[in-house]
Formats: C-alpha cells, sequence, structure tokens
C-alpha cells in the first residue's frame, strides 16, 4: 500500500458531507433556528437537526456545542454583553456584574421563567463607546450600559467615528469624502485582463490586513487559477479593540465587495463567499442589500456586464468563535464542521473549501484593491515604508481622548498616533499599558511608543501588528487584572483541536487566577504553547503574556530570565 500524505488525508466529515448534498451552512443556520428561545442543551435539540439532514447526531453535536452562540442558552430576550479587551479596560470589568444584576440573570444562564438570557462575547466592535451590549441584534454602549438595559437610560450606540491622515485615503474614500463605488470593475471586466490585476497587486507590496501579514499576489499566485477556485473575503474580526472591518463593511460595503470581484476575476473564481461574524448584525444586512443591488446593477450574476464573466457572491453569518477567523477554521465552519485550525499541508490554496483551491483574504485587504488597480500598484508601493507598503486602519479604544477609527500610513510613529490622533487618555489620566494588534498581539509600557506601525517594528518591542487595535489601559486596571484577563481570553476562545493550547491556556488561567509566583511551571507552561500549539493562536500566548509583564514594568512570571 503506498503511503498517504497530508494532501491526501481522509476526512470523514467531508466525506459523509458529500454523500448528504453539502449542508454545510444549513447545518449551522438550521442549527441556530432550533436553538433560538431555549434555554435547553444541545443535547435535546441538536441531534433531529441532523436526523433530518440525513446525518449522524454527531454531525450537529459537534458544532452545536463548540460556537458560542449555539451552546449558549437562549431565552425570549437575548443579550449578549461584551466582556473583551476594550470593554473591559472602560471599567476594570465592572459593567458585567452590574448588567446581571438590573437583569436579574447572571452570565450564561437564563431566568428561571425563561424570559431572559445574558452571554458573554468577546467584542462587538464598539470598543470605541464600551462598554457594550446586543439586545437581540440592538447595540447599547456607553458607561450608562446597564440602565439602558433595564430601560431606565436612553438608548445609545453611537457610529464609528472615522478619519483619513494620508490625505489621499485608500479605504475610506467613501466615507470622508463620499467617493462613489464601483468605478473600477466594469472597466476591468469589460477591458481588463485578469493578468493586469494581478500584476498591480504584486507591485503594489500589498500583505494581507488580518494578522499574518502574507503577500496578497503570493496567495492568488498559489491557486494558479486552477478551475473551481473560490476566494473568500473574511469578515470575521475578532480581535477586541479593532471595529476597522466593521467600519467598512457598515459604511462602505460596496468597496468590499468590488475588492472581492477583482480578487475573484485575478484567481479565476467564479465564486466569492463574504463570512460576517454574527457579533455584526448591521454589516450583516449591509453587505446582504448591497449584493442584492449589485447583481441589479450588473456587476454580479451569469454574464457580467455582457462579457463571458461568471461571478455569484454569497454572505454567510458565523456563529460566534474567535479562532474560526484563522483561515482553515473559517473553511471548516463554512462546511459545518467546528471551527477548528486543520493541520497544513494541505493548504487553502490547494485544497480549501470542499477540496476546492481557496483564496481566503481579509477584508481590509480586499477593500485596498479597488485603489490600487485604479491608480496602480507602484502608486500604492509608495506609500507606507519600503518593506510594508500603503495604509492602515488603525482603530483606538474608549479610554482615548478621541477613540475612533484613523487611517494612517504604515511606518506612522505609533507615539504620534497615540499623543496626537488620539489626544492621550480621556480625562488627563495616564497611559499604564497599551495592547496592540489583539489580545495575543502583545502590550507596550508608555516609555514603549517611540516605535513605527509596522510588524518588524513591533515585533522589536514584543509585540503584534495583528488588526492594528490599540486598547488603552489606566491605572483602574492592575496588571494582576490584566493578566487574569489574557489568560481568561485564552481559556475560552481555545479551540480545542490541539492539547497543548486546549490544556495549556486552561492551565495558565488556573496559575494566573491563584497567583502562583515564577517557577518550573510556568517555564514549561510557556514552552509548550509556543512550539508545539497547532495554529498561531498557541504560539501567541506565552509573547504576549511577556509583553505584559515587562509593560507593567515588572520581570515576567518566569517566562523568561
Amino acid at each position: 500500500m503506498l503511503p498517504v500524505g497530508p494532501a491526501d488525508r481522509f476526512d470523514a466529515f467531508r466525506a459523509l458531507a458529500d454523500r448528504r448534498g453539502r449542508p454545510g451552512r444549513r447545518l449551522l443556520e438550521s442549527l441556530a433556528e432550533a436553538g433560538a428561545g431555549t434555554a435547553d442543551s444541545p443535547e435535546t435539540w441538536a441531534p433531529s437537526v441532523a436526523v433530518g439532514m440525513g446525518l449522524p447526531a454527531a454531525a450537529a453535536l459537534g458544532p452545536a456545542g463548540y460556537y458560542a452562540d449555539l451552546a449558549a442558552p437562549h431565552g425570549r430576550r437575548h443579550v449578549r454583553v461584551c466582556a473583551a479587551t476594550a470593554c473591559f479596560a472602560a471599567q476594570a470589568g465592572r459593567h458585567l456584574t452590574e448588567v446581571e444584576h438590573e437583569l436579574g440573570v447572571t452570565v450564561g444562564t437564563v431566568s428561571p421563567d425563561g424570559e431572559t438570557s445574558l452571554q458573554a462575547v468577546r467584542c462587538l466592535g464598539y470598543c470605541y463607546a464600551g462598554p457594550a451590549a446586543l439586545d437581540g441584534d440592538t447595540p447599547r454602549a456607553g458607561p450608562a450600559l446597564a440602565g439602558q438595559l433595564a430601560g431606565r437610560e436612553p438608548p445609545r450606540a453611537p457610529a464609528i467615528p472615522a478619519a483619513d491622515d494620508t490625505g489621499d485615503p485608500v479605504l475610506l474614500g467613501g466615507v470622508v469624502a463620499g467617493e462613489p463605488a464601483w468605478q473600477v470593475w466594469p472597466q476591468v471586466v469589460t477591458a481588463g485582463t485578469p493578468e493586469e490585476v494581478r500584476l498591480e497587486v504584486a507591485a503594489s507590496g500589498l500583505r494581507g490586513r488580518g494578522g499574518a501579514g502574507f503577500r496578497v499576489a503570493s496567495k492568488w499566485e498559489a491557486a494558479d487559477r486552477a478551475p473551481g477556485t473560490v476566494v473568500l473575503a473574511n469578515g470575521d474580526e475578532g480581535d477586541p479593540g479593532s471595529y476597522a472591518d466593521r467600519l467598512l463593511m457598515e459604511a462602505e460595503p460596496e468597496r468590499v465587495l468590488e475588492g472581492l470581484a477583482l480578487a475573484c476575476f485575478a484567481c479565476g473564481a467564479g465564486r466569492g463567499v463574504v463570512l460576517v461574524r454574527s457579533e455584526y448584525p448591521l454589516a450583516l444586512a449591509r453587505l446582504r442589500e448591497a449584493v442584492g443591488q449589485a447583481y441589479d446593477d450588473g456587476h454580479f450574476g451569469p454574464s457580467v456586464h455582457g462579457t463571458d464573466t461568471t461571478l455569484d457572491i454569497e454572505v454567510v453569518q458565523g456563529a460566534g468563535s474567535y479562532v474560526a477567523g484563522e483561515e482553515t477554521a473559517l473553511i471548516a465552519s463554512l462546511e459545518g464542521d467546528r471551527g477548528c485550525a486543520r493541520p497544513r499541508p494541505p493548504y487553502p490554496t490547494r485544497s480549501g473549501l470542499w477540496g476546492a483551491p481557496t483564496v481566503v483574504n481579509n477584508v481590509e485587504t480586499l477593500a485596498s484593491v479597488p485603489w490600487i488597480v485604479s491608480r496602480g500598484g507602484a502608486a500604492y508601493a509608495r506609500r507606507g515604508t519600503l518593506d510594508e507598503t500603503g495604509t492602515k486602519l488603525v482603530c483606538l479604544s474608549e479610554r482615548f481622548a478621541r477613540p475612533g477609527a484613523y487611517e494612517v500610513e504604515l511606518g506612522t510613529p505609533l507615539l504620534r498616533i497615540v499623543t496626537e490622533l488620539g489626544g492621550g487618555l480621556k480625562d488627563g489620566t495616564g497611559l499604564t499599558a497599551l495592547q496592540v494588534g489583539g489580545p495575543l498581539g502583545g502590550f507596550l509600557g508608555p516609555d514603549a511608543l517611540d516605535v513605527p506601525l509596522t510588524t518588524a517594528g513591533l515585533a522589536s518591542r514584543g509585540a503584534a501588528l495583528g488588526h492594528a487595535g490599540l486598547v488603552a489601559f489606566d491605572g483602574r486596571v492592575t496588571p494582576q487584572e490584566a493578566l487574569r484577563h489574557v489568560w481568561e481570553f485564552a481559556a475560552a476562545e481555545s479551540c480545542g483541536a490541539c492539547s497543548p493550547c486546549r490544556v495549556g491556556s486552561r492551565r495558565g488561567l488556573e496559575l494566573a487566577s491563584a497567583d502562583i509566583p515564577p517557577g518550573p511551571e510556568w517555564e514549561r507552561l510557556g514552552r509548550v504553547l509556543a512550539e508545539a500549539s497547532l495554529c498561531a493562536f498557541g504560539r501567541r500566548i506565552p509573547p504576549a503574556v511577556r509583553s505584559l509583564a515587562r509593560a507593567y514594568g515588572g520581570r515576567p512570571p518566569g517566562w523568561e530570565s
């Protein structure tokens, strides 16, 4: 018998789903419908969903017990309250207790009469105005959050403040200057070639804006325009502190879709999918409306603008998982599986969604493509730095005097962003630590901000660019509370696919909660997480903890000498 290589790995779930018509998203949507309004555990209602699709109970129990939206008990009124970093920093986490008191229900439970349920989630994209919650799909935000949910305070959900710092925005042209959408795609599909699009993007030096920073042109080239190629727009923006993708999907959905169309054209893909996280209900509605209008206007369909190009676009909703934003986990989610990272190789560009070559690009990445194609890759490459070109949306949290999303050129000094654009912290309070690039991106102390906003610059200080969300901490949060918060996030959001991360994140939370002093167990835990975790989630935990300790001026708790 010939050995079976990684690229030929048998996937029992895919094989079974193939025989059942690939239910994929229909399975998750049916599970969401079955679980709505019930406090019962998935074991009581998920198997019948599977039976209805000709699947074994395990095919429904797996995702129903994994995704937060499905596993959480639901009352007739379901409230999701944000427990992520920016909302935590706003009031040192006290808002959770206040909301529980006002609603008379604890997080993760349903009131005895079945009326109200409360779920803690990690980021609703209101980092600039937190703490925040979704009452059903209706947002509430601000210091009086509990009072708003109780009906004693008027509802408040401010729009995202957005500004351009570049003088010629790549991403915010529609928001700040009213630039019309769909100016590039009709010309390209009727008179251009896929090769021209690929060459401009290659010349631009554009890198993925979802955190990994991989060259976009290289990923497109890896798909090799193979038959059946699919392009996925990743709108599962899970990094607490970032709301750039939410801004683009709500305020610039046409720009996102135009970038997706150009990517499909360049990659020879006749199908594109946009995945929007469930915590962004308005973004989901805006994108679906924009897709419908795009079909009406001839941008999508069987004969795009009278050409022989066929392009179909679908918008789907996530089900609540941070790790499902990782590209292989996102693909698993779209197939109706648990959103866990899958081993590589094979890489998605060879075998992705249902085995088809699949290109996954972040929403902000795709939104840059129309500007690049219309102005030229060389013009984009002149912006930013030599090695990291272009612009980036930077999101400032509620603690800043001027929170909001700012488009800046890569390489802009972080200190300038904090002090000039953000105006420092509100009420004249002092910065004690700055989290950069998400919960596992890294922390910087107030004396370590003299660094350019680039992947390389931040890495030199033990941080990461990530989605470029900046969450400010002031003196109301102690170092011990910040450390526990990091481990709580890691333990809650680990997908569980690999033992080092699944077990290690929980053990780290135990040690942090017990204030265990530095020692061999901390050192061993950090080494195992960094070296043996399946994906970047587990590998990023140790450097994030080290950076937190440095930011607060202390010795990392056993992680390094």
